[in-house]
């Protein structure tokens, strides 16, 4: 009886079942788990300090109570973002993301689309279209490189359509082909010693240079990728600018300080007019004991711009290089998406990771062990090297053709790639942030610590433990712009005052032009050969500024330095304090903003004497600024040491010592570059700790040009144990907002003072923190 009841409601509901598959299959599979993220804005507080942890089971906790299942809440999440925010991402059907939108405490829901990564992402994510102005005037601003050359064959570096050079242009080509586009290529080497796979031209064998050229300066080309990843059209922010090449950096001998300067000499010679320097030291020297910084010193009198990257040892606060105020230091933070390579075990439990990785597995498990299990103890390797997969910490017949689990801090796998393994996941023990993505030259990608273990769990408690790892997916990041965690931090060690990095720009997972006969993932274990590639690193972030300032300079050929540099930081975006612990001296003046860069109304400009006047409060003797300056006027006579608050510099910085009470005045000009008539009223942003008081309150103007000077004293009670206290001036004329950030901090007596420096260097550039980071490399 049973059968025929059921027989006869199959008869009667099988038009209206087959209907609702096909519309269910029309819709694409409307009910299907999707990836979503939900954003509970500000990350809570925790005296134990634990508040990762703790945001992390509540994230399990609300999947539970939606999801109604333990099992299928831990299956669900796919990534806990704690540190800085509040959110997580997990895979939801839209009845759930209903539910999760009626909570109170979320914010909002948002579907993780998948994007394509192409260089314009990071110009689109700053709301700038390259190629605005005409091409003439793109094509009259030169942009020198101080980097590791240029691959003169890539597409990106074709001149299809451009004029000759300017006639200012006075460079040479040496030993490369140049054209319209790479109108000058000089290689220095004073050692005269090159690695047997370097080119002795400006030629790139590293790839680097070749990346930060395009970045900033590269032609539109269509169909760009990383071995089919991010797939897109590729171009930098002045498209139609000028390329001169300086390579000052080599092959595992680093950037010599001689090599720096005798670049610094022919650029301006030549006549550039930006110059982009992805390298520094570790330990920030004297002003006038680094080349670089003597290099820009030079250069902006002769109305050349510096920008050059901030480095990549952050979070560690007092890190930040290139810290001369007539550099423009730059940052490096993220844009809305991350490279996610997730890990998939043989009981179907998956992770996500973070890395670019383009092998492609098929889905196919592989035998999966833990390095401390596979020791090299013939090879004298024990426990602690082998887990960190340290090379030659592996046994190969236990490794070979496997997937190895690591603990690692630096990402690298070279340990096993030299023994023969197949792939790697890698955790670091230590909870750390995971917001960059390396590339590695076989598949692997990095999980999180707590993800890590629970691998390690899987396989100490199974007696086959297998896994895959999938190539990497492309997932929004609502929450970005923030600050990497491997950008170098402030305050400035050199001069507290001064506030630095002076602005952050994008520098993760940047994809641009590369050597091919580079390794892709910096590994020697690397053969791929790739025209594009993908990197992470302030390297990265200073030609974005770079383009931005030799956008401002098409624009305003006339602006001095000090201009254009004043007008991309007071135009800056004001990033979000909750998402940046370490405030201003992570982000400087903030987020930079290409299109406000060209119309900030106001600027704060500087001379070389305004600098001068600077050094001499530093302690710079006359005989030294006249020999700096070439001009026996340049004197330092009845100028008395102190703190540089009167640099007319478009941040305010006080540093007050411990114990000690707020009070200053600093003085400031700024210089209407807006619309002759324009009325600009102040307005002050300061915690009530913090008592501010501006002078004039209103600055009248009458004709372009015109320059009014203000006060803004600043006074408090005694502080302790003060990290930052954030605020800004802001002028407005209804159209214009031009901000300055004020901060207020406490050190100890003489916390700042520089550390012991050797004359005898060289500078190493770097690009992806871990691999090439910023350092000091004595000469022999």
């Amino acid at each position: 009886m049973t059968i025929i009841i059921f027989r006869r409601w199959v008869s009667v509901l099988y038009p209206i079942l087959l209907a609702s598959i096909l519309v269910h299959y029309c819709r694409g599979n409307s009910d299907e788990r999707k990836v979503h993220i939900v954003y509970m804005g500000e990350r809570p507080h925790s005296p134990s300090g634990n508040m990762s942890s703790l945001l992390a089971v509540r994230h399990i906790s609300l999947l539970e109570r939606v999801l109604g299942s333990a099992s299928l809440a831990k299956e669900s999440l796919v990534y806990s973002y704690a540190r800085s925010f509040n959110a997580f991402a997990a895979k939801l059907s839209p009845q759930e993301v209903e539910k999760f939108s009626k909570m109170k405490r979320v914010i909002s829901v948002i579907p993780n689309h998948k994007l394509h990564l192409h260089t314009t992402r990071s110009w689109e994510f700053m709301n700038f279209s390259p190629g605005q102005i005409s091409a003439q005037k793109e094509g009259n601003v030169i942009i020198g490189f101080l980097d590791s050359g240029i691959w003169p064959e890539s597409e990106s570096f074709n001149d299809e359509g451009m004029t000759p050079p300017p006639a200012k242009w006075k460079g040479e080509c040496h030993n490369i082909t140049c054209n319209n586009k790479i109108i000058g290529a000089r290689y220095y080497n004073t050692g005269g010693m090159y690695d047997p796979t370097e080119f002795k031209s400006p030629r790139d064998a590293m790839g680097h240079g070749t990346h930060t050229s395009s970045t900033a300066a590269g032609r539109e080309v269509a169909g760009a990728s990383f071995l089919g990843l991010a797939e897109g059209t590729a171009t930098g922010g002045v498209p139609n600018a000028r390329i001169a090449v300086y390579k000052v950096c080599w092959q595992n001998r680093g950037c010599s300080n001689a090599d720096i300067l005798a670049a610094f000499d022919d650029a301006i010679a030549d006549g550039v007019d930006i110059l982009s320097m992805s390298l520094g030291s570790s330990v920030p020297p004297p002003f006038f004991e680094d080349a670089m910084a003597i290099g820009a010193f030079h250069a902006m009198k002769r109305g050349v711009l510096t920008s050059a990257s901030s480095g990549n040892s952050g979070p560690t606060p007092a890190t930040a290089s290139n810290l001369a105020p007539w550099m423009l230091t730059v940052a490096a933070s993220t844009i809305d998406r991350q490279f996610v390579s997730k890990v998939v075990l043989g009981n179907g439990e998956t992770f996500p990771g973070i890395a670019v990785n383009s092998f492609k597995l098929n889905g196919t498990t592989f035998p999966l062990v833990w390095a401390g299990d596979v020791a090299n103890y013939s090879g004298g390797s024990g426990v602690i090297n082998a887990k960190n997969c340290l090379p030659g910490s592996l046994n190969s017949y236990k490794t070979a053709g496997k997937i190895v689990l690591c603990h690692s801090i630096v990402g690298d796998v070279t340990g096993v790639a030299m023994a023969n393994g197949l792939g790697a996941i890698m955790f670091n023990p230590i909870p750390s942030v995971n917001d960059f993505a390396f590339s590695y030259p076989l598949p692997a990608t990095q999980v999180r610590s707590g993800d890590g273990d629970a691998i390690l769990d899987y396989i100490r408690t199974t007696e086959n433990p297998i896994a895959t790892i999938l190539v990497s997916e492309t997932w929004k990041d609502v929450m970005a712009p923030y600050v990497a965690s491997f950008s170098s931090r402030g305050p400035n060690r050199l001069s507290p005052e001064i506030l630095k990095p002076d602005i952050t720009v994008p520098g993760v997972d940047i994809l641009a032009a590369w050597s091919p006969v580079a390794s892709p993932s910096g590994s020697p274990f690397d053969t791929r050969k790739v025209k594009y590639n993908v990197i992470s690193g302030t390297s990265m972030s200073c030609p974005h500024a770079s383009a931005v300032a030799a956008y401002v300079k098409a624009l305003h050929p006339d602006w001095s330095p000090a201009a254009i540099k004043s007008a991309i930081m007071t135009t800056a975006n004001v990033m979000d304090p909750r998402k940046n612990e370490d405030h201003e001296f992570a982000y400087g003046s903030g987020h930079i903003n290409p299109v406000a860069a060209a119309d900030p109304g106001l600027v704060y400009d500087a001379s070389e004497d305004d600098y001068i006047y600077f050094l001499c409060k530093q302690g710079y003797d006359n005989t030294t600024m006249e020999l700096i300056a070439g001009r026996s006027n340049a004197s330092c006579n009845g100028v008395a040491l102190g703190r540089a608050w009167d640099l007319n510099y478009p941040t305010f910085g006080l540093v007050v010592e411990d114990g000690e009470s707020i009070s200053t005045s600093f003085t400031r000009t700024v210089t209407n570059v807006g619309p002759p008539n324009s009325t600009y009223h102040v307005s002050v942003q300061m915690p009530s700790l913090v008592n501010v008081e501006v002078h004039p309150t209103v600055l009248p103007f009458s004709a372009v040009g015109q320059s009014m000077t203000f006060t803004v004293k600043v006074s408090g009670p005694k502080i302790v144990d003060q990290p930052i206290r954030s605020g800004a001036i802001l002028w407005g004329d209804g159209v214009h907002v031009v901000r300055s950030p004020l901060v207020v901090y406490t050190i100890t007596p003489n916390s700042m003072a520089a550390l012991p420096f050797k004359p005898a260097e060289k500078i190493r550039f770097g690009d992806q923190p871990g691999r090439l980071e910023h350092e000091i490399v004595e000469t022999n």
